[in-house]
């Protein structure tokens, strides 16, 4: 009675944790994933995996390459083991804010580019737009993307 009472607690907490992870732009299988090899206390074979989750072991293969390459997951080394282990990087909070802040950076750099741009084209001699409004709003939100690119590095250099 014990163990299915805790393994139900288990279950609510990755379905949960899963949720949040998802925030963070991941597939609900990359969620799951983390979530359950965050939750476990060994590291995991492909197989493991596979069979934990009830999904192929390629879907586990494509999954777990995507968390390694956002330094979600990294693969480990066991003795007397030839199959490749992976566990969760335990670093939890600071992964997924450096992340999730260099993935807002990114964004906001590249909207800001593409704004400027359109605003460099504006300001020509050939640009059919004669309108104060328009320009005056254009340049408020070039300031704007600034404003986010300016608080998310500020942000992210603050040590978690």
């Amino acid at each position: 009675m014990l163990e299915n009472s805790n393994e139900l607690v288990k279950n609510g907490i990755l379905l949960e944790f899963a949720k949040t992870v998802e925030l963070f732009d991941l597939t609900p299988l990359e969620a799951r994933l983390f979530t359950y090899l965050y939750m476990e206390e060994n590291p995991l074979t492909l197989d493991e995996m596979s069979d934990a989750l009830g999904k192929s072991k390629t879907s586990m293969s494509t999954s777990v390459r995507s968390l390694v390459e956002l330094n979600l997951v990294k693969r480990v080394w066991k003795k007397g083991v030839r199959k490749d282990l992976y566990q969760a990087n335990s670093q939890l909070f600071k992964q997924f804010m450096s992340f999730y802040m260099k993935k807002w950076i990114d964004a906001t750099e590249d909207q800001k580019e593409a704004l400027v741009d359109i605003q460099a084209k504006l300001r020509t001699q050939d640009s059919p737009i004669d309108n104060q409004q328009l320009h005056d709003k254009l340049a408020s939100i070039i300031k704007f993307h600034q404003q986010l690119d300016n608080f998310f590095k500020e942000a992210s250099e603050i040590k978690q």
